[in-house]
């Protein structure tokens, strides 16, 4: 299995990274003390290679597949779901070693592995507006650099050096950037990348570390720690991250912007579609010099400067649902639960969501809306226990299982009992939705072009066709074949008017054993939302 890195060996690494960043997230998160002390690198790089593992798994070719499409998917996954500024420096490392590892498509010998990591250097340090010496970039050249001196060997020993010359670059972190110095840590981007790079050299070798090491803190004083935070409270205090539709020509312009407003300015991709990241204090302005570069789509603004672990201020057993729709919003209030809205398409800030469970209660249990948001519910959980609070994240993968949890939710149980009880009711619960092809693309049921319907079931393109109400009716037949005793339709802004009057009436006359429940959900992205319980 060694001496591999194919399109296999790129999947089981991207799953191995994801897998290993979210056991040691939490460790990687108290690290972080720059650029600003607000606790969620690791969790970023998680988030960050999550997206990046995901597309790779989806990528064009079978259970091995082409590499190169693997490699495209990879690359092209952690610069749409970047996060943070580690994780979108993370993304260009995924694209550097994509565009000299992937064309070709064999396993790359060890001068042509150290050629693509020494391209990954230079991409990830030519987005940055102002490289600084100590962090994820001085990791990154070491890495390259001792995978250099590697390359005489085979590809293992050349995936060896650049791990162990990563370590011991992150030792020397500490001493390099005052700020480190004073908190006595090493710096948090250059630990998770430490992290991907010892998954690669596991997969590459075939020797897989029982645990992925995070170096601990060195017991600086705390003053050295409260120094650096009254540092970051004069700094910007907003972390703005935007998509960006934008022509390759208009972002040095876009880049001037930005540095002028603020620091910590990364801007990655190519090719039309571009990652911004930076820091502000005027986070209106950086949207603005986005809107005059393109077209800024999926924005995340967070307030950088709130209390790192805020105490609960209430107690008693609460609900904390999370959806961006606002239909489903009053729903879920309705339900007793307290919500947190996101962007359709992208998920809440973790610091908005994690304040919210702080907030809600002493025993609370949240329900994530779709997978996406899965991921950072558990970081928020992560970092709402350190203010004592009880916590349980309930998987639901879809707003109808939020339902169904909430519909057998009772606070007069134990929080235990409660949680198993949401948690039963949410699987028990299929799900479906109907969407609007936006462009052609290839799907498990064939292909399907701009403006068709297609019909999925547990994220699963199950049918395509021209009618939304054929589409449903399809849907609904395949997803009953099952059994179910309680059919849930929410229907969304653009769902045609009658819809849900017009598959009421078709399981009437079809399946008069089922119980039906409409909602207005107002869902923008999902003209339909099915459950079957």
């Amino acid at each position: 299995m060694g001496e591999v890195l194919d399109a296999a060996a790129v999947r089981r690494w991207s799953r191995l990274a994801a897998d290993a960043l979210g056991r040691t997230r939490a460790e990687i998160d108290s690290l972080n003390v720059f650029p600003v002390p607000d606790g969620d690198t690791g969790t970023n790089l998680h988030l960050t290679v999550l997206a990046a593992a995901e597309a790779a798994e989806q990528a064009d070719g079978g259970a091995d597949g082409d590499a190169a499409g693997v490699w495209r998917g990879l690359a092209q996954g952690a610069l749409l779901g970047a996060r943070g500024n580690s994780g979108v420096i993370l993304s260009q490392v995924f694209r550097g070693l994509a565009e000299i590892l992937g064309p070709g498509g064999a396993s790359p010998d060890p001068a042509r592995f150290a050629e693509a990591l020494g391209y990954a250097a230079v991409l990830a340090r030519n987005a940055v507006a102002h490289p600084v010496e100590g962090t994820i970039l001085s990791v990154l050249d070491a890495a390259s650099a001792a995978t250099g001196d590697g390359a005489t060997g085979g590809l293992a020993e050349a995936a060896r050096a650049a791990a162990a010359g990563a370590r011991q670059a992150l030792r020397r972190t500490t001493a390099q950037l005052d700020v480190l110095a004073r908190s006595g840590v090493v710096d948090a981007g250059g630990a998770g990348l430490c992290v991907v790079l010892d998954a690669l050299a596991a997969v590459i070798t075939d020797e897989y570390p029982e645990r992925y090491e995070v170096p601990a803190r060195t017991g600086a004083p705390p003053a050295g720690e409260r120094a650096a935070r009254r540092e970051a409270a004069a700094a910007p205090g907003y972390e703005v991250m935007y998509l960006l539709d934008a022509p390759d020509e208009a972002v040095p312009q876009l880049r001037e912007d930005l540095d002028r407003l603020g620091d910590c300015l990364v801007v990655v991709g190519g090719d039309g579609l571009w990652n911004v990241h930076v820091h502000v204090d005027d986070a209106g302005a950086a949207v603005e010099a986005g809107l005059r570069a393109g077209r800024p789509h999926r924005i995340r603004i967070t307030y950088l400067h709130a209390e790192e672990h805020p105490q609960a201020p209430c107690t008693g057993r609460a609900v904390v649902a999370v959806t961006a729709a606002g239909g489903l919003a009053e729903l879920f209030e309705s339900c007793g639960a307290r919500v947190v809205r996101h962007e359709p398409g992208a998920a809440p800030p973790l610091a908005v969501l994690a304040d919210a469970v702080v907030a809600a209660g002493d025993e609370v249990a949240v329900l994530p809306d779709e997978p996406g948001v899965l991921a950072l519910a558990e970081a928020a959980a992560e970092r709402a226990r350190d203010s004592g609070v009880r916590i349980a994240v309930v998987p639901t993968r879809a707003a109808v299982q939020c339902l169904a949890a909430l519909a057998v939710h009772d606070p007069l149980r134990r929080f235990h009992d409660d949680v198993i009880a949401m948690t039963r009711a949410a699987g028990a619960t299929r799900f479906g939705h109907l969407e609007v092809a936006a462009g052609e693309a290839v799907t498990s049921v064939g292909l399907c072009r701009p403006g068709d319907v297609l019909g999925l079931i547990e994220g699963d393109v199950a049918m395509i066709g021209t009618d939304l109400a054929e589409v449903a009716r399809q849907v609904l037949d395949r997803m009953l074949s099952g059994g179910g005793e309680l059919v849930t339709l929410i229907a969304g802004a653009q769902a045609p008017p009658g819809l849900a009057a017009a598959l009421e009436d078709h399981l009437r006359e079809h399946r008069p054993d089922v119980e039906v429940a409409v909602y207005d959900g107002r869902q923008e992205r999902c003209p339909l939302l099915i459950g079957i319980e």
